[in-house]
């Protein structure tokens, strides 16, 4: 007998996505029985799905900090990992504001919040976004053990950097130290892909969990929210990323796409950029040809910082806001939007539904009422998983980006089709 055909991870994954929704829906068609409220959503979904996040989680500050230090370090000019920064923020800031201001021309065009129906919301308190002058103190460490402890990326990577550019002017020394966090990023990236083994049963699990819980009169009430939020992180993540490629990288954008599928679905799935990181490196580095030097820095700085798809959410959030409770907004409350989204993002931790923290912080600052944010917290887990889809799409764009200019992107590599391709273990001949 032959062969079964060998199926691509990101294949797998998608079906795993299909099935997961349609698991979850014949549930909640059925009524939700107690019998699959227990053993299904609040068991085996539950424990599947969150030990994947977990999984992933694990990975990201040893990766992050042993990535990263390997990057640097192998930057022997000082002057070279200035100019990648350089242009790497430069980037971000630009992709960020360019979403955030077509989230708001967007939502003045088509007015999603005039005739919003109230719905019945819980209520729930939303954190005060920390002050962009305490992030930058932040930034520095006092203790970068307990930085790692805590997850926190910004510190992370700050140390990482000066920690590799230390290694990189210690001469012999600096050497062997740079040889030991070579191999272990070569076995964590080994652990990234036994970990991406198990995407297929915890996406299964992440998706039924939220098909069979999403309320769909919530999504009803502001639907021409929903449909608006969608339609524009499609058109960010669709033209202006595959303009920015074209023009800029001269690069085919839906090649692109097309290998950034995997990671995407992960996004989406997980809805944390920062779990998603061991991801999009993989696929930055062994689908599109960036060399590690590069995405080890901006791939990490892009989960903290480059927040596309949060920036539309919020920009259209507040415009429905205001709408729904009849306040007009200035062109300068309207600027003040851009720049506080643009800010606000900086620091932000890659996590789900930290866009709420932020939207609160914006909406206080042009005199809106924070209230108002009741009104999306049931519809916000389905968009979140979106904007993290484009977040790291994103993420990646500026990679390839700043690798081209950089002369740090394998071109062989980002135009064959199958090139990083993780299939499934073959099955054995009969």
């Amino acid at each position: 007998m032959s062969d079964k055909k060998n199926m691509t991870l990101s294949m797998r994954i998608l079906l795993a996505m299909v099935f997961g929704a349609a698991t979850g829906l014949l549930i909640a068609l059925l009524g939700t029985p107690d019998w699959a409220r227990v053993w299904l959503i609040e068991g085996l979904f539950q424990v599947v799905g969150q030990v994947f996040i977990r999984l992933l989680q694990m990975l990201v500050v040893p990766l992050v900090f042993v990535s990263l230090v390997c990057g640097s370090s192998s930057l022997s000019d000082p002057k070279m990992l200035g100019r990648v920064g350089g242009k790497t923020i430069a980037l971000y800031l630009l992709t960020t504001g360019i979403a955030v201001s077509l989230a708001l021309l967007a939502a003045v065009i088509v007015q999603p919040g005039v005739g919003a129906t109230p719905i019945n919301v819980v209520e729930r308190s939303i954190a005060e976004a920390t002050p962009f002058s305490q992030v930058l103190i932040d930034m520095v460490p006092r203790n970068p053990v307990a930085a790692m402890a805590n997850g926190q990326m910004l510190p992370i990577i700050f140390f990482s950097v000066l920690l590799g550019v230390a290694i990189t002017l210690s001469g012999s020394a600096g050497e062997r130290i740079k040889s030991v966090f070579q191999d272990l990023n070569t076995v964590i990236m080994r652990l990234v892909t036994l970990v991406m083994r198990f995407a297929p049963y915890g996406v299964f699990a992440l998706i039924a969990n939220l098909a069979a819980t999403s309320s769909a009169a919530d999504f009803a009430a502001v639907g021409k929210y929903v449909a608006l939020v969608f339609a524009v992180l499609f058109l960010h993540a669709l033209v202006v990323y595959p303009m920015l490629l074209t023009v800029i990288g001269r690069l085919n954008p839906w090649l692109f796409l097309y290998k950034m599928r995997a990671a995407m679905m992960f996004a989406f799935s997980t809805a944390s950029s920062n779990a998603t990181i061991p991801v999009t490196l993989e696929s930055v580095e062994k689908r599109l040809g960036v060399n590690s030097r590069i995405s080890s820095f901006t791939v990490p700085l892009g989960a903290t910082i480059n927040m596309d798809g949060t920036a539309i959410m919020q920009g259209i959030a507040t415009g429905f806001i205001a709408q729904f409770y009849g306040i007009d907004l200035s062109l300068s409350q309207y600027l003040m939007v851009v720049v506080m989204v643009i800010l606000a993002s900086i620091g932000t931790a890659g996590v789900p539904s930290v866009g709420l923290v932020v939207l609160a912080g914006v909406l206080t600052q042009v005199g809106l009422p924070a209230e108002g944010i009741a009104m999306i917290l049931g519809v916000d887990r389905l968009l979140d998983m979106t904007r993290t889809a484009v977040n790291i799409t994103g993420d990646a764009t500026v990679t390839t980006l700043v690798a081209k200019s950089e002369g740090e992107l394998d071109l062989d590599t980002f135009r064959d089709r199958d090139a990083g391709n993780i299939v499934s273990a073959p099955t054995p001949s009969r």
